[in-house]
């Protein structure tokens, strides 16, 4: 029997609780080290510590993940990154990687724009909403060169506010393993689709990744993430 909408917003909805389920573990560790007030280095390995295992499975769902933090929080200059990257394929700004790598923007000449991090969809949504928040589908120039979703939640210290935001990048290809196979077993082609109407993963020729469907289109809406299950007109 082929799947049918409801489904496939059951599948969306396992895939995607099983990633907010691991920002929620790290939030809660990373706010137990920033109490007791680290320095960065110190911070860093205790990020690491939660991310790198999680990358370097074969199986991972995600392609980046980490903490990013606010200057105030950890006494820095400037925006700090505590962030990994998983292994990756060949790309025009990394190359060819087979085990986790930190991500470092001092070789970055093109970054200026994280100067204004706190403005990014990815850290402001989360920081006032104090909610976890999906951005995308874009083209992550700054890493992979890919389609990917960002995942963030904020990380909060009681009577400081909110320190950062905890995150994780699944890139489109590595979900669409993981939807694909179900979304081609429907007989009417499927789009899945992000808060914006924008394409995440299709099987629908007019519906190709990052396009936008109309607002009128019929939906099946998700209930862990932003998304929806639309059919192909």
């Amino acid at each position: 029997m082929s799947p049918s909408a409801p489904d496939l917003v059951a599948l969306v909805d396992d895939t995607m609780r099983g990633v907010f389920a691991q920002l929620d573990s790290w939030r809660t560790s990373i706010e137990t080290v920033l109490a007791t007030e680290p320095r960065a280095a110190e911070l860093d390995d205790a990020v690491a510590s939660l991310v790198l295992p999680v990358l370097a499975d074969e199986d991972s769902l995600l392609v980046g993940a980490g903490f990013i933090a606010d200057a105030d929080a950890v006494g820095t200059r400037g925006v700090h990154f505590a962030w990994w990257l998983g292994p990756l394929e060949d790309n025009p700004v990394l190359g060819a990687t087979t085990v986790p790598t930190r991500l470092d923007l001092s070789t970055r000449g093109y970054t200026e724009y994280l100067r204004d991090f706190r403005s990014l969809e990815w850290f402001r949504v989360p920081t006032t909403t104090f909610q976890a928040h999906v951005t995308g589908p874009y083209v992550d120039h700054l890493c992979t060169c890919d389609y990917i979703l960002t995942f963030t939640s904020p990380v909060r210290v009681p009577g400081d506010g909110v320190a950062g935001v905890v995150g994780a990048d699944v890139a489109v290809r590595r979900l669409e393993r993981e939807v694909l196979p179900a979304l081609l077993r429907v007989e009417q082609p499927m789009a899945i689709i992000g808060e914006y109407g924008r394409v995440i993963v299709s099987t629908a020729p007019g519906m190709p990744v990052a396009s936008i469907v109309p607002e009128d289109a019929v939906r099946f809406e998700c209930a862990t993430a932003p998304f929806a299950i639309v059919p192909s007109p």
